[in-house]
């Protein structure tokens, strides 16, 4: 179907309900037993390597070329497991001492669930290291999470993951854990969880266990990505829906805090296919996805009309840094955080 301008909808299918339960008290043992570092630590120990302006496949036919973009390694670019969907950085925490980019990725085989994991990639050293979610359990224990991540948002040291059908799983990384600091090794990489006094991560370092859940109050609205925009004079909280072949996705936003639960506004997007979307400056910004072969676009909505900018192969969720537009791609091969201008 065509695609539209942007009209104002009911906020009330997205209203939220803190559903906290056990998950901080869980997360608080978890912490207590293994013992929490910082986001700065964790970048020390990057363990992989990006390249600048590489994979340029997924710039497709682009022109002009994004301002700049950071490439995973050979090893991430090739899995057929993991794909990069959300995308957050340190501008947008404003809680971290370096830049860094923050990027989400879920498990796609069906057999042997791994969850999802988040990287933290410096682009000052071009270092990155994977961490794991996790949901803590109350007996000490935690577990993966099976969702598709497809967006992420960060408001001082908390994680917004979007949940697509359930709403927002919230993340503290205050308790960003460091397996190295209780055991020797990394436990079995074939699981994850706490066996027999150790600690178990697929193989990975770090954890970051689930803190709270914004539940969605009624069935019906759909969380595929998530953004804040810090333009304006108190920071709010951006998500929206991606609907395949339907202009009739839908976005709303929130003061941050989610005080409540209800949006202060939502729109129809107008648009199909919409991987990612950001309000900022009076002007709306939506990512529109094609195919594995084929460019996506920028869509700006200005007022009353929408212009259509030029994009790489592959587009997902949007943040904001240093002025730029980032987003991050999907595709085997084409995996890239990239930046254009407002």
């Amino acid at each position: 179907m065509a695609g539209t301008g942007m009209a104002p909808t009911d906020t009330a299918p997205f209203t939220l309900r803190r559903a906290t339960g056990t998950l901080a008290e869980s997360a608080a043992k978890l912490a207590g037993d293994i013992g929490a570092t910082s986001v700065e630590a964790l970048l020390a120990q990057a363990n992989r390597t990006a390249v600048r302006r590489g994979a340029s496949a997924t710039m497709g036919g682009m022109k002009p070329r994004p301002a700049d973009w950071y490439a995973f390694d050979v090893k991430d670019q090739a899995t057929p497991d993991w794909y990069p969907q959300g995308v957050t950085c340190g501008e947008e925490s404003g809680a971290f001492g370096a830049p860094v980019f923050l990027v989400t990725w879920y498990f796609k085989p069906d057999a042997g669930e791994r969850g999802i994991r988040v990287s933290f990639l410096s682009p000052q050293t071009l270092r990155y290291r994977h961490a794991l979610l996790v949901q803590a359990t109350p007996d000490g224990s935690y577990a993966p999470i099976d969702i598709h991540a497809g967006g992420v948002a960060c408001h001082g040291h908390l994680l917004y993951v979007a949940d697509t059908v359930r709403g927002l799983r919230v993340f503290d990384l205050a308790n960003l854990l460091d397996l190295r600091t209780v055991q020797n090794d990394l436990g079995d990489p074939a699981r994850a969880g706490r066996a027999d006094g150790r600690f178990h991560a697929f193989g990975y370092r770090y954890v970051i266990p689930q803190t709270d859940f914004w539940r969605v109050a009624q069935p019906g609205a759909r969380f595929s990505f998530v953004s804040v925009d810090r333009s304006g004079p108190a920071p709010m909280l951006v998500t929206g829906e991606y609907l395949e072949d339907d202009p009739g996705g839908r976005v709303a936003r929130w003061p941050l805090g989610l005080e409540g639960g209800a949006p202060a506004d939502a729109y129809v997007l107008g648009q199909p296919k919409v991987q990612g979307a950001l309000s900022w400056g009076g002007r709306w910004y939506m990512s529109q996805a094609a195919d594995a072969a084929t460019n996506g676009r920028l869509l700006v909505h200005d007022g009353g009309r929408v212009a259509a900018r030029p994009y790489p192969i592959g587009p997902e969720d949007l943040t904001v840094q240093d002025g730029r537009l980032w987003s991050v791609t999907e595709f085997r091969n084409k995996r890239v955080v990239f930046g254009v201008a407002l």
